[in-house]
């Protein structure tokens, strides 16, 4: 006990150091993390030993976070991602698995298993790295975020059938028709249970814990539809975090969704540190120095093919910058690798030396990701010319003016009323088209996205006398107004609502005034009858 207790002081001690020295520079925490799980394991001496227990942690952190993503992906949104997450998701995957493969049949002179084991291993993404920034960046929201989330949750429906294939290369008692078939059957039933019986006894639990009123019991229920989906699914046969989205998606069209979120950060962070840990103990520093240039070689090709393969799928519908930013998003080998290369080790498919060289390149170009998504729109100007984005506005030289958030109809009102009252302001859109149009008009605009703070920086909204919010989707006012906020905790936000329910949503935010916008247009219209009435009088 003494022991366990003294690594636990040691790991948060040393994450804690490291992650203050790394934050100095800019470099995530994600990789003083994955440092904290190497030292640990070489002071220890458990380098390389099947960790179970702390495995088994560290992959409840992943089911959190695909909890978390699908809390804001209901099933509408699901629907209007279907191109993009079936299409693109099995294209990617397919693809990057069949070049892969070719690479390591005809180059390398590996057997047909090993290829194919490597291929489809190599063909997947980190859910972990990737959407954890993108959910902090807020960049989820963005296209490039979209594209590269709707990836993933495929490449997560991807690994059950990877697993299968591997448990049938060594199983000679089932046909792949009927490892097939018990999949769909397994897929039918989750689906099936989850969207009826399922959704009930959730939404059930959340109404009777928030009727309550007790903390511990809201929480205590939101944990226990997290785990018991995810054994739920576990059971049928998937992973564990497929039947965690699952009910994040089924929450998410519930009032409880924002609650639900919050509650649950904390938890979500710590597992996920948790995870990078276990990332850490995986690496074989002595290995990886005595062959360094071909892990080295390997990590480059790799990521090369991938982010190439991804590029030119993505481009196929969308601009060349959006295309860029998911391919770099992307590129990396993914933390189901380490299941894939396990299990065709402990199967005999693969031998200890050319797993631990598998779990090697994939560690390595995890380290790189964090790097790579933290400067993303820096890396992408570098390949596509665009005044685009947070890291392109020139800061801004005013005092005591106006930020107008989004120029449709009511922001191109507000514009042309402030212009002709000389009074200073600027503009901020996240829609090009709009940008343009104000800059036609000789008004002071930006391209880029208000919850981002190198933007808040840029436009001064500390020293703005006002914040306009002008915006039509709740979610992205919520953001905006948390970003802003969290920059300048005094600023004077005025935020136009579509509706009372709006508003009750949004209340716990220190918002200075909510515009209804019907009850304004209707006080103007009575003004206006009144001033009407007055004049027949006369």
């Amino acid at each position: 006990m003494e022991s366990i207790l003294f690594t636990l002081f040691l790991s948060i001690s040393i994450a804690t150091i490291l992650n203050i020295i790394l934050k100095k520079f800019g470099i995530s925490h994600i990789i003083g993390y994955i440092i904290t799980g190497t030292i640990i394991s070489y002071g220890f001496n458990f380098n390389g030993v099947d960790i179970s227990s702390l495995e088994l942690i560290a992959e409840f952190g992943i089911v959190f976070l695909m909890f978390t993503i699908g809390l804001e992906m209901s099933l509408d949104k699901i629907k209007k991602m279907k191109e993009i997450l079936l299409l693109n998701g099995f294209l990617q995957v397919s693809i990057s698995a069949i070049l892969i493969y070719l690479i390591a049949f005809f180059v390398f002179n590996l057997s047909v298993e090993v290829s194919l084991i490597v291929s489809l291993a190599f063909s997947l993404s980190s859910t972990a790295i990737v959407l954890t920034y993108l959910k902090q960046s807020k960049d989820i929201h963005t296209p490039y975020g979209e594209k590269s989330t709707a990836i993933l949750i495929f490449q997560d429906l991807a690994v059950i059938p990877i697993l299968l294939l591997i448990t049938f290369l060594t199983n000679d008692t089932l046909s792949i028709g009927e490892v097939l078939a018990k999949t769909f059957v397994s897929a039918l039933a989750i689906v099936f249970f989850m969207f009826t019986l399922g959704k009930k006894l959730i939404s059930w639990l959340l109404k009777f814990a928030s009727e309550s009123r007790i903390e511990e019991l809201f929480l205590g229920s939101v944990l226990s539809i997290v785990i018991g989906t995810s054994l739920f699914a576990h059971e049928m046969g998937f992973t564990y975090s497929l039947g965690a989205f699952i009910a994040g998606m089924i929450i998410s069209d519930t009032n409880y969704s924002v609650k639900v979120e919050s509650d649950i950060s904390s938890y979500k962070d710590l597992l996920l540190g948790a995870f990078f840990f276990s990332v850490g103990t995986k690496i074989d520093a002595l290995y990886f120095l005595h062959n360094v240039h071909i892990i080295l070689a390997i990590f480059i090709l790799v990521m090369l093919i991938k982010a190439l393969v991804i590029y030119v799928i993505i481009r196929r519908k969308s601009d060349k910058s959006t295309a860029i930013k998911s391919a770099l998003a992307l590129c990396q080998v993914g933390e189901f690798s380490f299941a894939i290369f396990a299990l065709a080790a402990s199967n005999n498919l693969l031998t200890h030396e050319t797993a631990s060289f598998l779990i090697l390149v994939s560690v390595l170009s995890m380290i790189l990701t964090p790097f790579i998504i933290n400067n993303i729109y820096k890396i992408a100007s570098y390949f596509v010319v665009e005044f685009y984005e947070s890291d392109k506005i020139t800061p801004i030289k005013a005092k005591n003016h106006i930020v107008i958030c989004g120029f449709s109809i009511l922001g191109r009102v507000i514009a042309k009323d402030l212009n002709d009252k000389k009074i200073p302001f600027v503009i901020i859109s996240d829609d090009l088209r709009h940008v343009l149009l104000a800059r036609k008009q000789g008004y002071m605009a930006y391209f880029g996205h208000l919850d981002k703070l190198p933007v808040l920086e840029s436009l001064k909204v500390d020293e703005a006398s006002s914040v306009i919010i002008t915006v039509s989707d709740t979610h992205i006012k919520r953001l905006i107004c948390e970003a802003v906020l969290k920059f300048h905790s005094k600023a004077n936000i005025l935020l136009k609502i579509e509706s009372l329910d709006e508003k009750a949503q949004l209340k716990d935010l220190n918002i200075k005034k909510f515009v209804h916008a019907h009850f304004e247009v209707g006080r103007l219209l009575v003004e206006e009858a009144l001033c009407s009435l007055n004049l027949e009088h006369k």
